[in-house]
């Protein structure tokens, strides 16, 4: 298999998948982390964000240097469209589990929209006992998988924006912009409750986390075709896609290699929680501004 030609030998920063159906983000990653090696890097490979196997989507997938800024996109607001079935309540809130009530009453379409608005703002949301959540150091769905008690806290999530797409006799679909955190099988769970009867989500797709949206994403079968024909490095976005509202500052080569061996360096103005440092169009590092003087938070190799 052909390499990279040397133009293109780093392959730092974020590829965008359209997650399949049925497969997990952490296979994802790691077929991605195969494929990169075939194509003769051999870079640390994360995701920023998880997606459950039945869902779809966009899943970020930060490469090498990338993975230095996981946080800023999992930080960011998410959108998704979600399918919610009515009349049957599953243990896992989504239709991989077993169903554990049932309802013959269906919502209105008018009784739907009446409902919406107080699921937008903040909101109290307890998570799914299915969740990646620890309790007392093991995950929240490893618990519920042995027939354990799982005793989870509400917490307090951000909803932007819900807004009903479709509506039949037995299921709605949504689009809803929300913060971290937020469970859109909570969301599903509760929006039933609400309407008087039970649900659960049988159709969940991810369509922007952060600065990344679905028109950004490539298949997995195109990725493999694109390492075999080296033209991988064409379909990788910048390092620094995530980080395009934290303020730039230029530094001249000197200042810069000062930064990248760990050293503060002397600067004027306001104080600063977080730069991005950057000389002859290459990031530095993250950095923040204190007492006149510019300290680096992270330093990237590029």
């Amino acid at each position: 298999m052909s390499k990279p030609d040397s133009a293109r030998e780093r392959l730092d920063g974020w590829l965008i998948i359209d997650k399949p159906l049925g497969r997990s983000s952490a296979q994802i990653v790691g077929r991605i982390k195969y494929l990169i090696k075939q194509a003769g890097c051999k870079l640390k490979v994360g995701h920023g964000g998880t997606l459950d196997p039945l869902a779809t989507g966009v899943l970020p997938i930060a490469i090498g240097e990338a993975t230095k800024t996981v946080a800023y996109v999992m930080d960011g607001r998410k959108a998704y469209r979600f399918t919610v079935k009515w009349g049957e309540a599953r243990d896992t809130d989504d239709a991989e589990g077993k169903v554990i009530e049932s309802s013959d009453k269906r919502p209105t379409k008018q009784g739907i929209e009446a409902n919406l608005g107080q699921f937008i703002g903040k909101i109290s949301q307890m998570p799914p006992k299915f969740s990646a959540i620890k309790v007392s150091g093991q995950r929240a769905y490893a618990l519920a998988r042995a027939n354990k008690e799982v005793t989870l806290q509400p917490r307090l999530v951000r909803i932007e924006q819900l807004i009903l797409r479709n509506h039949d006799l037995e299921t709605a679909t949504f689009d809803v912009i929300c913060g971290k955190g937020t469970y859109i099988r909570s969301l599903a769970r509760d929006l039933a409750l609400s309407l008087g009867t039970v649900g659960h989500v049988s159709e969940l797709r991810r369509t922007m986390v952060g600065p990344f949206t679905e028109n950004a994403a490539i298949s997995l079968d195109k990725v493999e075709s694109l390492v075999h024909s080296a033209r991988l490095a064409a379909q990788i976005l910048s390092v620094e896609a995530p980080l395009a509202d934290i303020p730039a500052l230029e530094l001249n080569e000197m200042d810069a290699e000062r930064l990248r061996f760990g050293q503060a360096i002397p600067v004027s103005g306001a104080d600063v929680k977080t730069v991005r440092a950057r000389s002859d169009e290459r990031l530095v590092a993250l950095a923040k501004i204190e007492s006149g003087k510019l300290q680096p938070l992270r330093v990237f190799n590029l």
